[in-house]
């Protein structure tokens, strides 16, 4: 991220003398990835290092581990994530729905907060959250983020976090990386800026409300993911909201998918046109994220807008349905649909969409869905993924044809 912010009481200098409390020296730390050559950030704690634990860390009560299917025939799924249940917390109802090496997509649907004591981090990859539905408070060691439906939070790698909700439940789709999540580089010019030709416009992320650091001593568990989803309980000694500053590129935010400001041609737009997001380079490892909203389809007078049957060989495509109103899929897929087409296999729209397609020729479309396409990486479904399949999707084409003809 481009964009260097400076929040609360923090020295000009880094790495130099300062005090937040009279008399106490504040004690700095570095938030950093890749290394020390990628984008970080650098806090004062008023007056306890992170590292003061209370008791012995140990495993927590429950575990985020994903559990894939072996020895099933290669296939395409539609995940009905709509029949999964609200239950208990943003972290203990997450459900992995898909797993590759480097890439873990789970969905969220919790109906109770965290203790007020009890806070998350994620200690092996960086986290994409799209809010489906709900209402509440990211709350961070960098600051407050109002939460609504429609945004995108972007959390790196070893943020402390939690989530408080003030509606009765809520709806989260998770994505997590192995590599940092930012702006697509292939939209931002060589100091960092986004291009005037780019759909996203960086000086639009909703950045944390700074909250003055709580300076309290006490028993705060945070509960970190680990190793391929262990989650082990850190007992910490002092709050771990007590920053008096910070300033730097790495940090959470937010981004409205109504920001994403959509491409638009002559002729049918292929889903690059539409990336908000990307995870990795772009070419050997991590993924690109797209939001299908509604833009104008194309003019030209022969125009299909539907997409074309299509197999990208080197990425398994996930597509959530924020709404049911998709036409190449009408009839199949539901508002929280997730239909997964591994690169083996082509996909294409069902039944007439193609022919029904070209009344929208040119108007404005009714579309609203997150695709997250991988680069080089090979995904594999969960069991709970495989507990919440449509059994019959692969046959889905095949009736939709045979349906048309038959009217």
């Amino acid at each position: 991220m481009a964009v260097i912010v400076k929040k609360g009481n923090i020295p000009a200098t880094p790495h130099t003398e300062f005090y937040a409390i009279p008399n106490v020296l504040a004690l700095e730390e570095i938030h950093g990835s890749i290394g020390f050559n990628g984008p970080y950030t650098r806090k004062l704690h008023v007056r306890s290092y992170p590292t003061e634990q209370s008791k012995l860390p140990q495993a927590a009560d429950f575990s985020l581990i994903t559990k894939t299917i072996a020895d099933i025939p290669l296939q395409p799924y539609h995940i009905l994530t709509q029949k999964i249940p609200f239950e208990k917390d943003f972290v203990r109802s997450r459900k992995p729905l898909l797993v590759g090496s480097k890439t873990v997509l789970s969905v969220s649907k919790p109906k109770l907060n965290l203790k007020e004591n009890e806070f998350f981090r994620n200690g092996e990859r960086h986290e994409l959250i799209y809010v489906q539905d709900g209402i509440g408070v990211l709350k961070t060691e960098y600051g407050e983020l109002e939460i609504r439906k429609g945004l995108y939070l972007v959390i790196p790698k070893g943020t402390i976090y939690k989530i408080d909700l003030t509606s009765s439940e809520a709806f989260f789709l998770i994505v997590e990386s192995q590599f940092p999540i930012t702006f697509p580089p292939h939209y931002m010019n060589k100091d960092g800026q986004a291009t005037l030709m780019a759909p996203i416009v960086e000086t639009e992320i909703e950045i944390p409300k700074f909250v003055e650091p709580l300076d309290k001593q006490g028993e705060y568990v945070l509960y970190i993911k680990h190793n391929g989803g262990n989650v082990t309980a850190v007992t910490l000694s002092h709050h771990p909201f007590d920053i008096s500053g910070w300033e730097g590129a790495l940090y959470p935010f937010g981004f409205h998918i109504d920001n994403h400001h959509g491409i638009s041609r002559e002729i049918h737009t292929a889903p690059p046109m539409r990336q908000t997001f990307q995870s990795g380079d772009g070419n050997s490892c991590g993924f690109s994220v797209c939001s299908f909203k509604a833009q104008m389809e194309g003019w030209n007078p022969k125009d299909i807008p539907a997409p074309y049957a299509h197999s990208n060989v080197d990425s398994d495509e996930i597509l959530f349905f924020a709404s049911s109103t998709y036409t190449a899929r009408e009839g199949v897929i539901g508002a929280g649909s997730v239909t997964f087409h591994p690169a083996s296999l082509p996909h294409s729209p069902h039944g007439d969409a193609a022919a029904k397609s070209m009344k929208e020729r040119a108007k404005v479309n009714n579309m609203l869905g997150i695709m997250v396409d991988t680069f080089f990486e090979d995904l594999l479904v969960t069991d709970i993924g495989y507990e919440y399949r449509d059994k019959e999707y692969a046959l889905s084409w095949y009736k939709a044809a045979n349906l048309l003809a038959n009217k």
